[in-house]
């Protein structure tokens, strides 16, 4: 049973990064696509090639992020746990993913372990160790925090790169950050694969860990290969829907302030997984991004019943997930 239960694990750990690909190449590609600066079959190449290399590069870090973690019970219960956890997270966001809605990967897994641990604890079993850390540390804190200091951010960047190019044409300037927005793209890509490869990844060392095939002490390369591959194959399939709601129905955006937007997310990604060793979500970041770049201009554009239905998503992200994966880790339980 444990056999099975792990190569279920793998499977949905490949589809759930997949599904992470498929749903965030918008993250990089919405905004450059949208201006003009890259055509659509551009910005994907480059979007896959870059998220690859970053998901291949993010193994030094996936050893902090599980040591830092979470801790699962061996066996069977761990590998439950992890099934149903990412079960919930690959449904809800596929179903984010029909209405247009961006949203993160990291906090569906997040809810979905915990409503996991606390269907394990119902029926008697074993608990996730550390989840109270990770509803702070991943949910609450980088849910509240990074979209904030994202908007903020972006928002006073704008006046200075404006003043910087105020006695310059507006096609010259338009010319220069559309080229420039090539370089963002590949580095927005570059963070989503340094952030979210390591989530896959770490994923994939867990249920090692808890079918006892690892120490945990190491990461294997094909583990990292496979994350990487499915990443990529995400991207290049490419789920437009919310490349068309972040490029074109919740803001109007500029080069300039696509740009910005961008520049900045890669940095706070590069940061988070490189310097703090914490998961940011780039769907978050970037969204709040556009935002507060868009908001520092006078004709906005911004779509408000829009950002407060993302808005509700992002609140609802971590709730509907934990419920699915107690409901699923509930059905599991007999077989544990």
């Amino acid at each position: 049973m444990t056999t099975a239960f792990l190569v279920l694990v793998m499977g949905l750990s490949a589809g759930f990064a997949f599904l992470n690909g498929f749903r965030d190449v918008s993250n990089a590609v919405a905004l450059s696509t949208r201006t003009r600066a890259l055509t659509p079959s551009v910005a994907v190449l480059l979007a896959a090639i870059f998220n690859f290399v970053g998901a291949v590069l993010s193994g030094g870090f996936v050893l902090a992020l599980t040591q830092s973690w979470i801790t699962l019970p061996s066996g069977t219960g761990g590998l439950t746990m992890l099934a149903s956890a990412l079960c919930s997270a690959i449904l809800w966001g596929v179903y984010a993913w029909w209405r247009g809605i961006p949203l993160s990967s990291t906090h569906s897994l997040v809810g979905g372990l915990i409503g996991a641990g606390t269907a394990s604890i119902l029926v008697g079993g074993n608990a996730v160790g550390g989840v109270d850390n990770a509803l702070l540390a991943q949910v609450v804190l980088p849910l509240l925090l990074s979209p904030v200091i994202a908007f903020v951010a972006a928002y006073l960047l704008v006046w200075p790169v404006t003043w910087a190019a105020r006695y310059t044409q507006p096609d010259v300037v338009n010319g220069r950050f559309r080229r420039a927005q090539a370089v963002s793209t590949a580095a927005v890509a570059f963070g989503h694969g340094l952030q979210d490869g390591q989530r896959t990844a770490a994923v994939l060392l867990l249920a090692l860990v808890a079918a006892g095939l690892s120490g945990g002490n190491e990461v294997p390369l094909w583990v990292l290969l496979l994350t990487a591959a499915m990443l990529t194959l995400g991207t290049l399939c490419g789920g437009w829907r919310i490349s068309h709601t972040l490029g074109h129905k919740l803001v109007r955006v500029d080069p300039l302030k696509g740009f910005v937007a961008q520049t900045l997310t890669s940095v706070m990604l590069f940061i988070g997984a490189i310097g703090l060793h914490l998961p940011l979500s780039t769907t978050h970041t970037l969204t709040a991004s556009v935002l507060g770049a868009s908001t520092n201009q006078p004709f906005s554009g911004i779509n408000r019943r829009l950002v407060i239905r993302v808005l509700a998503f992002w609140v609802l992200t971590p709730l509907v997930t934990a419920a699915m994966a107690l409901i699923l880790e509930l059905a599991f339980s007999p077989l544990n």
